[in-house]
């Protein structure tokens, strides 16, 4: 078997689905299996599954075991010469197993692959390449050093910003949400930490395969949604839970004894101080913008009926049987307008690309995933996303 795709689930009932049907898409051509791991939801995840998706392996735990092992418990039962760590709210394109093994196959130094990320709203998600976390690096990420001076190497390594988002190159740390890797070498490493603070596992696991001599490498050549993106900075909580985690991957790393990490400790909470101190200067910068328009992008002009009492506002009808999928420039100039994707007529590979070539527009999107009643999206990296049952 070439590819084992490992899915670990908590209470993302919705985007699971749309993710397992893109993954199913994309192994079309691939001899390859889904192993969907459940951290005991309640929200109907494995009902959903055995009813929709019979044939994927689905293991249900008691409890939630965290992301490290669940993680490992998938990969211990997969068959793939290949495994790619994949996060329940993501898309993956139709191409993109295809395009990550052929590049693999040619590297004979090949570690662990990451590839392009997107939020919802088709920006790009910086965290999708990485450099090791050092206390220099991790101070510029706190204190948003890594924005203010970008074009100096020295500032942007947080973000492996020597490479452009769309540049294939190697890097040295990529995000779990996307983790392509031989089984083998997963397997060789020990896997996922277990003893990982939350936002640590992906850096150590990519630290570890590093130090066996191997090469990462952020692959662009595929673009995914992440629909919940770290966002550039959250709050006090996410802070704290950020120094958490550098203070456990330096003191594994670079300070087994700990002699350091006193030192490195105080060099993370100046760096949090010092942010603390311009995000009082800052203010709110989110704000949610209700549509005040619906455009449906689909062959089946039933739905428009079907969703504009649902949205309970008009929805317009772009119907692809007579005409071209573009968003058209009189769309991008109006505020406030919501385009829904028809997932039957319009692949998750040209939604994907439909979100990317429209950002920054004042369009936000939702898709309809094929089969589903439901429409799912995101605005941007901070939110969670948005489910809108249609029956």
């Amino acid at each position: 078997m070439q590819l084992s795709v490992i899915i670990l689930n908590y209470n993302v009932r919705f985007f699971l689905e749309q993710c397992v049907l893109s993954v199913q898409n994309a192994l079309e051509t691939i001899d390859g299996e889904i192993i969907v791991i459940d951290n005991n939801s309640s929200d109907e995840s494995c009902e959903m599954m055995k009813q929709l998706f019979p044939n994927v392996k689905l293991i249900q735990n008691n409890e939630n075991i965290g992301f490290p092992k669940g993680n490992n418990i998938g990969v211990a039962q997969a068959q793939g010469e290949f495994i790619c760590i994949l996060n329940p709210d993501t898309v993956v394109t139709e191409d993109t197993f295809t395009k990550v093994l052929a590049f693999a196959q040619k590297q004979s130094d090949f570690g662990i692959l990451g590839c392009k990320l997107i939020d919802g709203a088709g920006n790009f998600l910086p965290e999708s390449k990485r450099g090791v976390p050092t206390p220099w690096v991790a101070f510029t990420k706190v204190t948003g050093l890594y924005k203010l001076v970008p074009k100096f190497r020295i500032f942007g390594k947080y973000y492996a910003q020597h490479l452009s988002e769309n540049e294939t190159g190697k890097v040295d740390i990529l995000v779990g949400a996307f983790m392509f890797m031989r089984r083998d070498l997963y397997l060789e490493v020990g896997g996922f930490d277990e003893d990982c603070f939350m936002y640590s596992d992906d850096v150590d696991l990519s630290y570890r395969v590093l130090k066996e001599g191997k090469s990462n490498y952020y692959f662009h050549e595929t673009t995914i949604i992440h629909y919940k993106g770290e966002s550039t900075i959250k709050d006090e909580m996410y802070m704290k839970r950020f120094q958490e985690a550098m203070n456990f991957f330096y003191k594994k790393h670079f300070s087994p004894d700990g002699s350091g990490s006193v030192l490195f400790s105080i060099f993370m909470k100046a760096g949090i101080v010092f942010f603390s101190l311009v995000k009082m200067f800052q203010g709110k910068s989110i704000i949610k913008t209700v549509p005040k328009a619906y455009l449906l992008y689909s062959a089946n002009e039933k739905l428009v009926e079907k969703l504009h009492l649902v949205l309970q506002n008009k929805v317009r009808f772009h119907d692809l049987k007579t005409e071209k999928m573009v968003i058209s420039s009189s769309v991008k100039n109006k505020k406030a307008v919501e385009i829904i994707l028809d997932n039957e007529f319009i692949s998750f590979k040209e939604c994907i690309a439909i979100l990317e070539s429209s950002r920054n527009k004042g369009i936000t999107f939702k898709i309809l995933p094929k089969t589903a009643n439901f429409l799912i999206g995101s605005n941007n990296s901070n939110e969670r996303g948005e489910i809108i049952e249609i029956e």
